[in-house]
């Protein structure tokens, strides 16, 4: 029996609901619907282990053979609206890994036999639509994020994300490290880095933990690393959380020096940039080329099973929902190693601070 958390079920549902409307709905960057911008879905294609189906909707729907266009079943539309429910109300008042019974066999009947994408890129469903605009039909891969169940990231913690901080302005011997390095309340990392401070320590930028990722920031713009180290020691200090509420922290401090007598929001466009790309295809430990594999853009469903999306027309929504609804987050400090005093190779006193980045709840 196929098992599956609410994010991954939330994907099945995603494919049953768009199926079952035919219709895919931009979205205000609070998440609203908005009425008038649309998208007539053509059809779904899924990459199976036994096979490539498309999914065609044209009075009903017509599972067809990816590799020789015959057609294998014709499904009624209801039939998709109805499962779609049924597996909202299961995701809704489930936890944990949950088969869901009650859908299963028809989701076999219509060859959807995995309900997890490929973890290889950031796209998770893949449509053709009918762009109303230009009249064209194109093949759009989308990212999905579910707020059915708990928030769910959009930058994951590993070693990639660990930003290398030199630690000048004050002298400590071994014993000054070992007893930092021991304070172990609960915001630890916290108070280890006020009492540096305390002692005149000042924190600046030495590296990014993975080269990879310092320049995958840099192609996006050369002063992100800076940038984004600030936001993330503000974090850490315990000035903020949120991402909108750090930007404004660090436009105050101005760490790169930029004019701001005309009020040119550099900061707000840079960190907008970095995380419209983290979330549509750059991942630190891969080389970014600036395509993205998300290219429809993302689609959200909502807590209620509504479903909108992110799409190239209203990026301007789409960054301002990633500014406003995302935060900071403390992974585990000793599963990634960071957050504790060492002197590095060429003898400078360092600490490393770890970037996640989930969404609100």
């Amino acid at each position: 029996m196929i098992t599956g958390n609410k994010g991954e079920w939330s994907e099945i549902y995603t494919f049953l609901k768009l199926l079952a409307d035919g219709r895919l709905y931009a979205a205000d960057a609070e998440l609203n619907k908005i009425q008038d911008i649309y998208y007539p879905i053509i059809k779904i294609l899924r990459n199976e282990i036994d096979g490539n189906w498309e999914y065609l909707r044209n009075g009903d729907i017509k599972v067809v053979d990816g590799s020789n266009g015959q057609i294998l079943h014709r499904i009624p539309i209801a039939d998709f609206a109805q499962h779609a429910d049924i597996l909202l109300n299961k995701i809704r008042n489930s936890t944990g890994a949950f088969p869901v019974p009650e859908t299963e066999p028809f989701l076999q009947s219509i060859n959807c036999t995995s309900i997890k994408s490929s973890s290889r890129d950031k796209s998770d469903i893949t449509l053709v639509v009918h762009d109303l605009q230009t009249g064209f039909n194109p093949t759009l891969n989308f990212s999905i994020k579910s707020k059915l169940g708990g928030a769910s990231t959009l930058l994951n913690a590993s070693g990639a994300t660990n930003f290398v901080y030199k630690i000048t302005g004050l002298s400590l011997n071994d014993e000054d490290i070992e007893r930092i390095n021991s304070i172990n309340s609960k915001a630890k990392i916290r108070d280890r880095i006020n009492e540096i401070e305390a002692r005149g320590g000042i924190f600046r930028l030495l590296d990014v933990q993975s080269p990879i990722f310092f320049l995958n920031m840099q192609v996006i713009d050369s002063n992100l690393p800076l940038i984004v180290s600030r936001i993330l020691l503000n974090y850490y200090k315990g000035n903020a959380s949120d991402l909108l509420s750090l930007l404004r922290i660090v436009e105050q401090e101005n760490p790169c020096n930029f004019y701001l007598h005309y009020n040119h929001s550099f900061y707000e466009y840079k960190l907008k940039n970095f995380l419209t790309d983290i979330a549509l295809g750059m991942t630190p430990a891969a080389v970014w080329n600036g395509f993205y594999d998300a290219n429809g853009g993302y689609i959200v469903v909502r807590a209620d099973g509504e479903i909108v999306c992110y799409h190239i027309y209203n990026k301007n929504e789409f960054q301002d929902y990633l500014l406003n609804n995302t935060r900071c987050e403390t992974p585990s400090s000793s599963r990634h190693g960071f957050g504790s005093l060492y002197r590095d190779t060429a003898g400078n006193l360092c600490m490393k601070l770890n970037l996640q980045i989930r969404f609100k709840d």
